[in-house]
């Protein structure tokens, strides 16, 4: 792989290439986006972290936070790759000290997210960076969090967006205007 950035078109073409489709994952009828070749392959793993710093750079952000699990793995890099720090949003219960948590509905019940309090400030643009965009519910919820701890949102970036679910249509008015960055749609 080259220096260079690969054009918009390559690097769709690339990621779709190291997606596999698992049908009747994690329960019949469910078609699962496998991400882990794409991680194992150091050309499509660099290209996305690449495209997912850019638009951190773009985007003005101080600190990326990644969303447990998946997010954590594409985050991750993006922030040392982009300059800026990395925040983890955990499940509730697991981080240790002070947090800050946001609770929010899940198709068949409800879920809750933290943060360290101290990791964010009100000097801070946090680009929102997971793998997948299915209904929204953590991201909305991890929006409402940032916000919460006083800093600014740069927007929300994911790998891959499940059109025909209804995350983006949640997303609309928690973005209060910030960019949602979608590299594939499937």
């Amino acid at each position: 792989m080259t220096s260079l950035a690969l054009h918009s078109e390559e690097l769709r073409d690339l990621l779709l290439s190291r997606i596999r489709d698992v049908p009747d994952y994690p329960k019949p009828g469910v078609l699962f986006k496998d991400i882990t070749p794409l991680l194992a392959d150091p050309d499509a793993f660099t290209a996305l972290t690449e495209a997912l710093a850019g638009l951190c750079r773009e985007r003005g952000a101080t600190k990326v936070v990644g969303l447990e699990a998946r997010g954590f793995i594409l985050a991750a890099p993006v922030a040392v790759r982009a300059g800026v720090g990395f925040i983890p949003v955990r499940k509730a219960g697991k981080l240790p000290g002070a947090t800050l948590s946001q609770a929010y509905e899940l198709e068949y019940g409800s879920a809750e997210i933290e943060i360290h309090a101290e990791d964010l400030s009100s000097e801070d643009r946090v680009l929102v960076i997971d793998d997948v965009l299915a209904t929204g519910g953590t991201a909305e919820a991890s929006l409402r969090l940032i916000r919460r701890s006083g800093a600014q949102v740069a927007g929300v970036a994911v790998l891959m967006e499940l059109g025909f679910l209804p995350g983006r249509t949640r997303l609309e008015s928690s973005l209060e205007g910030a960019p949602l960055d979608v590299l594939l749609t499937v």
